[in-house]
């Protein structure tokens, strides 16, 4: 991503299809098997609403749309449509409310701007903001739409709850990096921020971009047959990702600051939804942050577009203590997704109810686990308690029980299920055909596969084909199917992530990729952050090893306006960095400034420019850097997923 407007897939309209009897069948099970009709939280939602502006719709300084509701205004209809699982619409509904809340005495939510909530805090002399949502124009939007409804008064702090973008990344619509360094505005973060803010989106940065194409569905069409909602919100915008480093990290298990005059009982939660992450308590205030902890949804413990595995038993616990310490000492409690829950009652049996759901998939795994049962075999029979299951806000409109049993699983056994036969077992490419012959051709295939679509089995229906297009991408039968499949059972989902997941599967079985371009370039802020020691091993994770085994070079690297040094080794197609200075003389010393490192990697200019510019001096074998360069690979963020 670039500091600028980031391009994003071009939204690409899908044909309106019909709901099948059997996903009308199941929308009525679903029907009745949901919650009782709960007024409360479409009151909580709206409650302390102050103003907002016309779709919530924001632009960027060159008249760029970065955020609107506008395409949503389908979901007027309260009614939820055949092609919508009525618990994620009833969802979807709720978080399409937008606009500036009051949440309590001199705490304010901007709602609705963004995937993630603004909260905005009225110290003594200026404002605290947590979480400048996730690019510079929807925060300064949600900020300027603050200031039109309050006394206006300058930012004296930024909090970050945690580690994700969408909690970061509008912070220089906010505040100004001269303000910070000049000292007028503190940035205070969890400890571990900055590494792990930045390494998520580096080192697996183009898959985990892909992939998160189906989380979000950010490149479907909004309607009622396509996206309706990503669980947590609306979607993600286009705007710029920005970043500035914090000036205080919260170290303690439980810290008390004093932040312009208002107390906060900060309260670090690590590896929970986030590596870094923490609550926050406000006692004169008597109000209690869960930052995503604690949200309307039970949330994801490996999201479908990847990171790493979330620990359900310290989600659970950290819950637990803020229970136990804050709860009887708050009339709300809030979070950085979703509205607020007020009432000290309301919230001890909301933070039970939230602590027990990450608790019981916790244990029931791992119980089943040491049954012999396999992840897929666990999450087919996992199901919530009853008294879970009768909670709104325990459904799953982001995570699901399926998907968080098997991270669970993955978090303590690993992916391998234990049978000898799926140690080695062959890849798509490679086994399908065989599926294919075994199972009398594509025709028989496609024979039986019809028959039992009909009879409303679309998950073995999707898995078949599935393979049938690994065998045979050109079938158009077998794609169609397939597709068709994939839309039924995005229809029947409750979930935002698996509905958005299975229509893209559905439209680019039917469509391919398209047009769609690729990805924006890096934020700038993001390439300043990245450490000198991130940069090497992002280099060395783009060294094609096979390509480099025959090399053995040493590299002696020096930033000249840091003055920092490294030693680099690539042997045995592995490139490795040390601070400590080679024992044998360089091949090649690498002389060049930071600076002119982050201009490359944001796409300014290349290793090549610079050193026909003399701005990156080589002593020594230059050959031998510029051999090592040619066995960098490079990433198309647009590589297939659901054919070979």
């Amino acid at each position: 991503m670039s500091n600028s407007a980031v391009s994003q897939p071009a939204i690409i309209p899908q044909p309106g299809h019909f709901a099948t009897k059997a996903t009308l069948a199941a929308h009525e099970r679903a029907l009745r098997e949901l919650p009782p009709a709960d007024p409360i939280d479409e009151a909580e939602a709206r409650r302390g609403f102050i103003g907002t502006i016309p779709d919530a719709e924001v632009r960027d300084a060159y008249g760029r749309l970065v955020w609107s509701l506008a395409d949503y205004a389908f979901l007027d209809d309260p009614q939820a449509p055949a092609t919508a699982h009525p618990a994620l619409w009833r969802q979807a509904r709720l978080n399409a409310t937008h606009g500036l809340f009051e949440v309590t005495e001199r705490i304010y939510q901007v709602r609705g701007f963004d995937l993630s909530n603004m909260t905005i805090i009225e110290g003594d002399t200026g404002l605290i903001i947590i979480d400048p949502l996730s690019s510079r124009e929807t925060a300064q939007a949600a900020l300027e739409l603050y200031l039109a409804h309050r006394p206006k008064r300058e930012v004296a702090a930024v909090i970050y709850s945690h580690s994700h973008t969408d909690h970061y990344g509008g912070v220089k619509g906010v505040i100004s990096e001269s303000d910070v360094r000049a000292g007028k505005v503190q940035v205070i973060a969890p400890d571990g921020f900055m590494e792990e803010a930045v390494s998520e989106s580096i080192l697996a940065g183009t898959a985990m971009a892909r992939r998160g194409q189906f989380q979000f569905g950010h490149t479907l069409a909004r309607n009622a047959c396509c996206q309706i909602d990503a669980g947590l919100g609306k979607t993600v915008p286009r705007g710029a990702l920005t970043l500035i480093e914090p000036t205080l990290l919260i170290r303690e298990e439980s810290e008390t600051h004093v932040i312009d005059g208002i107390e906060i009982v900060f309260q670090l939660t690590p590896d929970s939804e986030a590596p870094a992450e923490m609550h926050f308590f406000f006692p004169q205030l008597r109000a209690l942050n869960l930052a995503e902890n604690g949200t309307k949804t039970l949330h994801n413990l490996c999201p479908l577009r990847g990171t790493k595995v979330r620990n359900a038993q310290l989600w659970s616990r950290y819950l637990g203590r803020s229970l136990e310490r804050y709860a009887p000492h708050a009339d709300v409690a809030f979070a950085q997704h979703h509205w607020p829950t007020w009432g000290t009652g309301r919230i001890t049996m909301f933070l039970e109810q939230q602590r027990d759901l990450y608790k019981f998939l916790h244990d029931q795994t791992l119980r089943l686990m040491n049954h012999g049962l396999t992840a897929p075999e666990i999450a087919e029979r996992m199901r919530l308690p009853d008294s879970l299951a009768a909670q709104w806000h325990a459904h799953g409109y982001y995570g699901t029980v399926s998907h968080n049993v098997k991270a669970i699983y993955q978090h303590y056994l690993s992916w391998y299920d234990g049978n000898p036969s799926n140690l080695h077992a062959l890849p798509p490419e490679m086994s399908a055909p065989r599926y294919v012959e075994y199972m009398g051709g594509a025709q028989a295939m496609l024979e039986r596969a019809r028959r039992d679509f009909e009879r409303g089995e679309y998950r073995w229906v999707a898995q078949v084909m599935n393979h049938l297009v690994f065998a045979q991408p050109t079938l158009h039968e077998a794609r169609e199917l397939g597709a068709a499949a994939l839309e039924q059972m995005g229809f029947q989902a409750e979930s935002a992530t698996w509905r958005n997941a299975f229509l893209l599967g559905a439209r680019e079985l039917r469509e391919g990729l398209g047009d769609m371009p690729s990805y924006g370039k890096r934020s700038a802020d993001m390439v300043s952050a990245l450490t000198d020691e991130m940069f090497f091993d992002y280099l060395a994770m783009r060294i094609d090893g096979f390509k480099a085994q025959a090399l053995d070079v040493r590299v002696a690297w020096r930033f000249t306006d840091t003055d920092r040094h490294y030693a680099l080794t690539m042997k045995h197609g592995a490139l490795t960095c040390s601070t400590t200075a080679h024992t044998l003389s360089p091949h090649v010393t690498v002389t060049m400034t930071r600076d002119a490192l982050n201009r490359i990697l944001i796409g300014q200019t290349g290793f090549a420019e610079m050193i026909g510019s003399e701005e990156i001096h080589l002593d020594g074998d230059a050959s031998v850097f510029l051999t090592m360069l040619g066995m960098l690979d490079t990433f198309d963020g647009r590589f297939n997923i659901v054919e070979p």
